[in-house]
């Protein structure tokens, strides 16, 4: 391969200095080579990456629809009288459920009795006996 004309490629802008190198490079090559290659590349080359899309399924993808289908459980199991935390941190007990509009009625207040409606899309999780009494001491088990 002969040196490239520094002199020349001082004023071609860079994409012009890439096709004039490739133009000596292919002027080099031989017209009638055959093109050496082996027929499974394309299978070795792919092997990697599916290895590597089931590694991302099975690590991200599987677990989260697992998660989801977990949480729309809980929102179809709502009853009266659950205790929930929603996604902003409140805390109440359910009062009324309206499946069809997708509500929650939650009493937030025992001593007034305040209540709010939110989205049943809202509800973190339901509180149950041993959360509760996981929290009262300290999250320690015995």
């Amino acid at each position: 391969m002969a040196p490239p004309r520094t002199e020349v490629l001082a004023v071609i802008p860079l994409a012009q200095q890439i096709w004039l190198l490739a133009q000596d490079a292919a002027a080099e090559a031989p017209a009638d080579a055959p093109a050496a290659g082996d027929p499974n590349a394309f299978f070795r080359m792919m092997l990697p990456l599916l290895a590597i899309f089931a590694l991302f399924y099975f690590l991200m993808i599987r677990p989260q629809k697992k998660k989801d289908e977990e949480f729309r459980k809980l929102v179809a199991d709502l009853k009266e009288s659950d205790h929930v935390v929603t996604i902003g941190g409140i805390h109440g007990v359910v009062t009324n459920v309206q499946r069809d509009a997708e509500r929650v009625t939650l009493r937030v207040d025992d001593s007034t009795g305040a209540k709010l409606r939110v989205s049943a899309s809202a509800i973190a999780r339901v509180i149950t006996d041993d959360d509760s009494n996981g929290a009262s001491t300290g999250g320690k088990s015995k």
